[in-house]
């Protein structure tokens, strides 16, 4: 069984592009995670291909279920909240969330021995569906409406959701970043390196605050400082696991002024990601009212740039075709199948 160099990847964009030829999904708001089955056999691996298995023992023993010899899934495991939408918050903290945890598959690479990646998107994802028919609840088939992104957008947007995911109906699996699969946020959100924290303050414990940036070319470009978001628990992890990270001088370039970071700073070295919630970029390129989610094991500092969005690619008229859309705070996107 081939296994992609890179998994597919969704480009940010300013708007839905519009047309039949696109498929709207569900954002989620978890891991991708690549499985592959070899006659029961289970290996579930980050978008880096770092080997998770172990660390959801529940999707591999649902994935060694299905009824194949062998199959490479690509998908997203996240904590479905009673309310039916994802949280990244709820997956670091699954014990008092009250979340379940669910594969939700939304591309089927390889079956058996059929090298299902040069097939257009529609024929894997009918393969899929029929795979995941009578599936363990854990695997959930990421359904999609066909045409008529705004209006997708709009009620993803209305019902809470994160954003949706774009992809064009007609290509074949294309590794890597492109805009085959692109990305609309109803939510600023992204992964930023955490480069120093603060004191805390009050009944705070452990830390204050983060210090976090994003890479630009060869520099630690500062980003801002991230206050808010915090249970107990992360703020404990976090000064665990950073404090035995401290450097002596700063790793932004330009250091940042203590007007921007407080005066009781600490830096350390740019090993971990964080993801954080934000409203907007000011025009100084800091965040604004940015709020913590949890840290990102599944990402390498060095990959972690700024997102901007491009234009979405060949916008057309508004298609005449309309699916069904979010309802009840969940989107087709998060149905089980």
């Amino acid at each position: 069984m081939h296994r992609p160099k890179q998994l597919q990847l969704a480009t940010l964009v300013d708007e839905p592009p519009q047309g039949d030829e696109w498929l709207h999904e569900q954002k989620l708001d978890g891991y991708r995670i690549y499985a592959e089955l070899d006659r029961g056999k289970v290996s579930l691996f980050t978008r880096r291909f770092n080997d998770w298995t172990s660390a959801f023992p529940t999707i591999a023993a649902a994935v060694a279920k299905l009824p194949a010899r062998r199959a490479a899934l690509d998908g997203e495991v996240a904590a479905v909240l009673p309310d039916g939408r994802t949280s990244f918050q709820a997956l670091q903290n699954l014990a008092t969330s009250g979340a379940t945890i669910a594969y939700f598959i939304f591309d089927l690479l390889a079956l058996d021995d059929d090298d299902l990646a040069p097939l257009p998107l529609d024929a894997r994802k009918a393969r899929l569906a029929e795979l995941l028919r009578d599936a363990p609840p854990e695997l959930r088939y990421c359904d999609h409406v066909i045409g008529d992104g705004a209006a997708f957008f709009h009620a993803a947007c209305t019902h809470g959701l994160e954003g949706i995911v774009s992809k064009r109906r007609d290509k074949p699996y294309t590794p890597g970043r492109n805009t085959f699969w692109v990305k609309t946020k109803c939510l600023l959100r992204q992964e930023l390196v955490i480069g120093g924290f603060t004191d805390p303050e009050g009944a705070r414990s452990s830390i204050g605050a983060l210090l976090v940036g994003y890479y630009d070319g060869d520099r630690l470009a500062y980003a801002g400082k991230v206050g808010t978001g915090f249970t107990n628990a992360m703020l404990v992890e976090l000064g665990r696991a950073l404090r035995p990270l401290e450097i002596a001088t700063s790793p932004f370039d330009p250091e940042p002024a203590r007007a921007w970071t407080g005066a009781n700073r600490h830096w350390v070295q740019p090993k971990l990601v964080g993801e954080v919630a934000f409203s907007e970029w000011t025009n100084d390129g800091r965040l604004r009212h940015p709020s913590f989610q949890g840290l990102r094991g599944d990402k390498a500092p060095r990959e972690i740039v700024r997102e901007r969005p491009i234009s979405s690619p060949a916008p057309r008229a508004r298609s005449r075709t309309s699916r069904s859309a979010p309802r009840g705070g969940r989107s087709r996107g998060a149905k089980s199948r």
